[in-house]
């Protein structure tokens, strides 16, 4: 149950890393890590639209804070896994199943995320701002939206996270092609050899998504804003 990493126990036999080479080279883990990433691509800037809009409605209204901000925090408790029977009944097995699984995710963290950060923005800039004769949208535009800028990076960064995960668990379940459809085929035929390459593939396209994608966004609107020192 726990194949060799490297060197097989016999002649021609299977390895993690040998198994992981054939199934890039064969085009089934390119293939399976691309329906994976465009569907958190999807879901993702479906929850990004969301997220921000109530986010925004949750800063602006009591009334909306008090009833839509306390059910999105109640919410966010429950794990984004537990919806996917309910989704299997309003959009059947298949890519709407998982896409709802992963904007339900990624909709509540943002929106808690940026609706704190509205909240948090300084009284005193925006009473300097009204003084001056902002007001509306121009308000929010030139002055609550870019000071909340760097907290709502940071709140992307956890919400695609929590996409990714939502993906894969959906996948896992619903069957519908994708990385966590070929993870349960791999446990299936009892080939864990399969099973450890697609978890090396999950954590390398998570990394470099984290690394080269939200983490030199953050590093750079931090340094923008002033928060971080310019780093040469």
């Amino acid at each position: 149950m726990w194949p060799p990493v490297i060197l097989p126990n016999e002649d021609g036999g299977v390895t993690i890393i040998k198994t992981f080479i054939e199934s890039i080279m064969s085009g089934q883990l390119v293939e399976a890590t691309w329906i994976s990433v465009s569907r958190l691509f999807i879901g993702f800037i479906i929850s990004i639209f969301l997220g921000l809009s109530l986010g925004f409605l949750i800063y602006k209204y009591k009334v909306v804070d008090e009833t839509l901000g306390f059910f999105v925090t109640t919410l966010q408790a429950i794990p984004n896994i537990v919806w996917f029977p309910l989704a299997i009944l309003w959009f059947g097995l298949g890519v709407s199943s998982v896409i709802f699984i992963v904007v339900l995710g990624a909709t509540l963290s943002i929106t808690i995320t940026s609706s704190t950060a509205f909240k948090s923005v300084s009284p005193l800039h925006i009473r300097v701002a009204k003084t001056m004769g902002s007001s509306g949208f121009h308000l929010f535009r030139t002055i609550i939206f870019p000071a909340t800028v760097p907290q709502i990076i940071s709140g992307f960064r956890i919400a695609w996270a929590l996409a990714w995960r939502a993906v894969l668990a959906g996948e896992l379940l619903g069957g519908s092609g994708g990385l966590g459809t070929l993870l349960d085929l791999g446990r299936s035929l009892q080939a864990m050899d399969l099973v450890f390459s697609i978890m090396i593939i999950i954590g390398i396209v998570g990394s470099l998504i984290d690394n080269f994608v939200f983490v030199k966004i953050e590093k750079r609107v931090l340094t923008k804003w002033g928060i971080t020192p310019q780093q040469n």
